[in-house]
């Protein structure tokens, strides 16, 4: 087998999903622009090939995807990243899966046309919200509301966390967003509070309404639903918006942080509802196995689609979750 590239592999998600890859016994390509600390990652993990390459390169990106297999990218601002190694995935005839958050660049890698398949935002925050939601619903393809919402224990953002957060912020000139009516909304609605019951074991919290994360592109993306709405428990977004937050700090061999969450997903259609829960530990590090798993059914031909399209319209949900390292509750 070729081997899966990993673009921005010295980031904190990056290192994560190179060890899946290499722990699934799947051969590996590290790139990424700094050389000297690829090489660094290389002399630890042992059966890598380095492959560096800089995102506005466009001939050093083609010398790293040469006979890939497939490329995940894990490169943020993904603003900056998504369409240029995107366009070198479709030059290498390779798939391409990147774990990206960001709204406008999930917009943008959708909006585009490809061959092969092409699977932005495979990653907790947009891939796994849209697996839930397409799990409720079957085989139907619509629904009334959607609602997710996240409870977690805390949030200490990474640095590209941070960064992208803020080329999204200054795109947008500080207004937020919201899916209402069947298209994105920006707005200058100041932050409000409201209770959420979430399942066990976190029960009710205080969560912000509108804290709208990249659920609101991959979802409504394939499924006709007017009103997507995500939801933030108050601690983690007290977290995020503080400078003094550090970084996640590993209280366990797998390099995970003692941080636990919950996505909570609510569907409404025809005034009944429907719920799907997902538990776990570390947003990061769960990221890794979404993204390694959907390269392998992209290459095992175990796809429902073609092309670019997000993890709800790519792969069998019901299936795609049973793989996951997560206590999954559906209907």
């Amino acid at each position: 087998m070729n081997a899966v590239v990993v673009y921005g592999a010295t980031g904190h998600t990056g290192r994560f999903v190179v060890e899946e890859l290499l722990r699934r016994g799947l051969p590996t390509v590290i790139a990424g622009r700094d050389a000297t600390t690829l090489e660094t990652l290389a002399s630890k993990w042992g059966d890598v090939d380095v492959r560096p390459a800089a995102v506005d390169d466009p001939h050093a990106l083609d010398q790293a995807l040469a006979k890939a297999a497939a490329v995940i990218n894990c490169a943020g601002p993904f603003v900056a990243t998504a369409t240029p190694v995107v366009e070198a995935a479709v030059r290498a005839r390779i798939p391409y899966v990147d774990v990206a958050a960001e709204i406008e660049a999930n917009l943008s890698t959708l909006d585009r046309h490809a061959d092969t398949p092409v699977v932005p935002a495979m990653a907790f925050y947009g891939g796994l919200g849209d697996l839930l939601t397409t799990a409720v619903l079957g085989e139907r393809t619509t629904a009334d509301e959607v609602h997710v919402a996240y409870g977690l224990s805390s949030w200490h953002p990474t640095p590209g966390t941070r960064a992208a957060g803020q080329v999204s912020h200054d795109r947008r000139g500080g207004r937020r967003l919201r899916f209402t009516g069947g298209e994105l909304q920006y707005h200058d609605d100041k932050p409000v509070q409201e209770d959420w019951i979430f399942p066990e074991p976190l029960g009710l919290r205080r969560v912000i309404p509108e804290f709208t994360m990249a659920d609101v592109v991959t979802v409504p993306s394939h499924l006709a639903v007017p009103e997507v709405r995500t939801y933030m428990t108050v601690e983690a977004a007290v977290d995020l918006f503080n400078a003094d937050t550090p970084a996640p700090v590993a209280v366990d061999a797998l390099g995970r942080s003692d941080q636990s969450f919950v996505v909570d997903v609510l569907v409404r259609t025809d005034g009944v509802e429907q719920r799907a829960t997902a538990r776990g530990q570390d947003i990061y590090a769960i990221t890794a196995p979404l993204a390694v798993e959907a390269v392998r059914r992209i290459l095992a031909g175990e796809t429902r689609t073609t092309g670019v399209a997000t993890a709800g319209a790519m792969f069998d949900a019901t299936d795609f979750l049973k793989t996951l390292p997560l206590e999954v509750d559906l209907p």
